[in-house]
């Protein structure tokens, strides 16, 4: 009897071992399950950071007539997230230069002089609009996408109508305003 009793004592412990084992397992996979989950959100919520500094850094070039900055081409489910979140601080580093490049347009100060002369940087009184009073075609040469989205230069905002003197200067100089361009001295 008692070799019975030690038998099945020895059956259970066996038994309670493949369980607790088997239950041990089932943890250890339901924690595996959470953690991938948890860096599935980790990725997809940095991810939205990426996209969100991509698009600014490249509205920004866009307004500057510049090459857009590519990105590395690599996938972020790919990645571990201490490299996703380099990425991020990356893009975040970008669209704050991009940001404080576009301040500064290389002929600021002359642009300004012409606005003096010009109208008000709201003016939507026709042929002629914004404070550096642009026609459509001007418009639609030197600022196709801004003229699409947001309407004549008039709805846009002076940063964005100065870009866009500063992107036709390129080729064309300061003559698009040949009178106020004399009174400052520009041609």
């Amino acid at each position: 009897m008692r070799q019975f009793i030690l038998a099945c004592a020895g059956l259970l412990a066996c038994c309670f071992c493949s369980i607790a084992g088997g239950a041990t397992q089932a943890t250890a996979a339901g924690s595996a399950t959470k953690a991938a989950q948890a860096r599935a959100a980790a990725i997809a919520w940095l991810g939205s950071e990426i996209v969100a500094y991509q698009r600014a850094t490249w509205r920004w070039d866009h307004l500057m007539g510049r090459p857009l900055v590519e990105t590395a081409g690599r996938r972020l489910t790919e990645m571990s997230v201490p490299d996703v979140q380099r990425a991020v601080k990356l893009w975040e580093q970008r669209a704050a230069a991009a940001r404080r490049l576009a301040q500064k347009p290389p002929h600021l100060a002359a642009f300004l002089c012409i606005h003096h002369y010009e109208g008000s940087w709201t003016d939507g009184g026709g042929p002629y609009y914004g404070g550096l009073q642009m026609d459509l075609g001007f418009q639609r040469t030197y600022a196709p996408q801004l003229l699409r989205t947001k309407g004549t230069a008039d709805h846009w905002t002076p940063l964005e109508q100065i870009w866009t003197a500063e992107k036709a200067s390129r080729s064309r100089g300061f003559w698009p305003w040949p009178n106020t361009a004399r009174f400052c001295g520009l041609i």
